[in-house]
């Protein structure tokens, strides 16, 4: 597991439980609000874009452990971010490792692996699964800036809404990606969902364009406006803030 990150305690992260969360390196969507573009790009490709790579900082699995099995008592789970870790190819295997050790597993994923989240979720493996919903489903490239395999994205959303696994679905929402009519498509491509967030980007740092850097954000309101024209197809619709 290429480990590019790590944060020893959330109280967020993972509902109802103290949690550490982990950042897996690399990603195979390149969304132009990222504010983590150290863990998207290859240390190949961050040269490329200009930015320091980060290589040497990576978090040796085994210093991982250690630290987990030093936390048993302590925290309840563990989150899996990125990047996306569904590119690693040996997650399965880390995170039986994990449960081992008593941990509850949340992962977060973008949705471009249904077929990996799937045997996760039936091999229970996973306690809680969040994902990214990028933009409706017929103008997914505009956001996430690569070509996208679609039917794999919604494969994914099938997965969660039909199976009986705690999840969530989350949107960062975008002044100049995302409009309220936006907000209604993707209500309609995950109707009758659980839980929807959506949440304000960060705007005053390092992202993978920095033309959106200290971009306005939307204000309190017009998030507002926004959840409740979400909350017309979906169950439960939330301002993350």
């Amino acid at each position: 597991m290429t480990i590019g990150g790590i944060e020893k305690l959330s109280l967020i992260d993972f509902p109802g439980y103290l949690s550490a969360v982990i950042f897996t390196k690399s990603c195979n969507f390149r969304c132009h609000f990222c504010y983590n573009p150290m863990l998207v790009f290859a240390s190949g490709e961050s040269e490329l874009m200009n930015i320091k790579d980060e290589s040497s900082s990576l978090i040796p699995e085994e210093d991982f452990f250690l630290f987990l099995k030093d936390r048993i008592g302590k925290l309840d789970g563990i989150v899996i971010s990125g990047g996306e870790p569904t590119l690693q190819g040996d997650l399965k295997d880390f995170i039986i490792k994990v449960k081992n050790l008593g941990y509850k597993i949340k992962l977060d994923t973008n949705g471009t692996n249904p077929d990996k989240v799937l045997d996760l979720i039936t091999s229970g493996l996973l306690d809680y699964i969040a994902m990214d919903l990028k933009a409706p489903f017929d103008s997914y490239e505009k956001v996430v800036n690569v070509k996208t395999n679609i039917e794999k994205i919604k494969k994914s959303v099938k997965i969660l809404i039909e199976g009986s696994l705690p999840y969530e679905f989350r949107t960062t929402v975008v002044p100049g990606l995302l409009d309220k009519e936006d907000i209604l498509k993707m209500s309609k491509d995950i109707m009758g969902a659980n839980l929807w967030y959506l949440q304000k980007f960060k705007s005053d740092i390092d992202l993978v364009n920095n033309n959106f850097k200290n971009l306005d954000p939307l204000t309190d309101s017009e998030m507002k406006e926004m959840v409740k024209i979400g909350s017309r197809a979906v169950k439960e619709c939330l301002l993350r803030v």
